[in-house]
């Protein structure tokens, strides 16, 4: 492709995304789509001869837009957001552009010393303590996997990554918690059953004392334990586990303690949710997605740490060929997690943090906030509907109650969900609370104005009268 041809299609491409930005909202916010309807549109074999830009933008417009299930839609509630924004999505045009691999501070040094600059930014934002040292990972599964080596290397005095594990090593998280704290364990070898599910409360929080009696019970049993994983902001109700009282216990018993905070880590950018990180002086480790609430596009994890050489003691590793006259002088990011080959993450988080401003950050993440509480009070106004968890962010767990039993109430909001989602209007998921199914109204993309929640309160408001009246029938 020449030059000119080149900047055609670039105009061309930055005006649809534009475009697209500003026209979303007329998308269906789910697709539509049935499995295999995209790939059977779609050639079998690859193109022997060049085909045309514009034919294949043409295809993309016509064939992969209408498989596309719209994240950044105003009225996406579903899971949690993945939000994106136009700096976040220039940087990535340059970061594109500039093709650049960043495994070590040789093969680009702006990259290394932006990284390290925007993570102080972010631990400064956050008001996490000064000891702790940043680095940008892909996702938080991957955080919490490279939190779960390095507890297992201390634990083993950095032996098992020489002779591999020679004993039972436990880690401990709530009964809530992630599924990729789950997968971290059996690829890190402790094994699926030396995972302890710690008992929540009716908040759905870690109870610190069931994980003290977790911990000895195992000790008594010749076992040793290696790590707790708390939550800031479970998945499924973003429960708060206790920090200070977890950390407590960690710090008796010699326990590494990670936090996960994937989703609910950006609120603490606001003053009043720091109580959220009471105890993190005694956190080993922590993690937070900008691709999720902080509008920085996916992907781009922010993973703390409180001892840099425990992380890099536990990855690096030195082959000839990546050996540098400057690796004791600077930061090889190489070596601080599982990937060798690493992306130029840190430009677009410093678009974002540079084009709003934290003030400006905070004020879009105040209003989520305050509408997550408008919903909560139209739910707890009327009284078919009832709350199913405490809303200390911006996701409402609901559901509509009729009175009948808990299999009835179930298959009915299961119904209810279903007529939601197939109207195109709004995107809501679901989760299991307590064994109860649960709709789960997550707020947190960049777009979203009240007058979209109005919206999908009156929807979801419509299709519980017409399900109610059609099971009295």
């Amino acid at each position: 492709m020449d030059k000119e041809t080149f900047r055609k299609f670039g105009y061309k491409f930055v005006d649809w995304v534009a475009d697209y930005f500003e026209e979303v909202e007329k998308y269906p916010v789910c697709s539509a789509v049935k499995p295999g309807e995209i790939k059977d549109r779609l050639p079998s074999s690859p193109p022997l001869h060049a085909e045309r830009m514009d034919t294949i933008f043409d295809d993309f417009d016509k064939i992969i837009t209408p498989g596309i299930t719209h994240w950044q839609h105003p009225s996406w509630f579903a899971y949690f957001p993945a939000n994106n924004s136009p700096a976040s999505v220039l940087a990535e045009i340059l970061t594109a552009g500039v093709g650049a691999q960043c495994m070590s501070w040789q093969t680009s040094p702006a990259a290394a010393e932006l990284e390290e600059v925007v993570m102080g930014w972010l631990r400064q934002m956050l008001g996490l303590p000064d000891g702790l040292t940043g680095v940008i990972q892909d996702t938080a599964s991957t955080a919490t996997l490279c939190a779960l080596l390095t507890a297992r290397e201390r634990v083993t005095g950095f032996k098992s990554n020489q002779g591999g594990l020679r004993e039972p090593l436990v880690v401990y998280s709530s009964d809530q918690t992630h599924s990729s704290i789950e997968k971290g364990v059996k690829i890190a070898g402790f094994g699926r059953e030396n995972l302890r599910l710690v008992p929540t409360d009716e908040a759905y929080a870690m109870i610190p004392d069931k994980l003290e009696e977790a911990v000895r019970q195992d000790k008594k049993r010749g076992l040793k334990p290696a790590c707790v994983v708390a939550t800031l902001g479970t998945t499924s109700s973003t429960a708060i586990d206790p920090l200070a009282d977890i950390g407590r216990i960690c710090g008796k018993h010699g326990l590494w303690l990670h936090v996960d905070a994937a989703f609910a880590g950006s609120a603490a950018i606001l003053p009043e949710m720091r109580w959220m990180l009471e105890g993190a002086e005694f956190m080993d480790s922590f993690v937070f997605n900008p691709h999720k609430w902080l509008f920085t596009n996916f992907d781009c994890s922010a993973y703390f740490v409180k001892d840099p050489a425990a992380l890099i003691r536990t990855f690096e590793i030195h082959p000839e060929y990546l050996k540098t006259g400057h690796d004791s002088q600077v930061k090889n990011y190489r070596d601080w997690g599982i990937q060798l080959g690493r992306r130029f993450r840190a430009l677009k988080l410093w678009f974002v943090i540079r084009s709003y401003g934290v003030e400006g950050l905070r004020a879009i993440l105040r209003e989520h906030l305050r509408l997550a509480k408008l919903f909560k009070s139209w739910v707890e106004e009327d009284e078919r509907f009832e709350l199913m968890a405490p809303v200390p962010l911006s996701l409402v767990c609901f559901r509509l109650n009729d009175g009948r039993g808990e299999a009835g109430l179930d298959e009915m909001n299961k119904q209810l969900l279903e007529k939601i989602n197939a109207s195109g209007a709004v995107y809501l998921t679901h989760t299991s609370l307590r064994g109860r199914y649960v709709l789960r109204l997550a707020i947190g993309q960049r777009t979203t104005q009240e007058r979209h929640v109005h919206a999908a309160w009156e929807l979801i408001k419509r299709e519980a009268e017409e399900l109610l009246k059609t099971s009295n029938r």
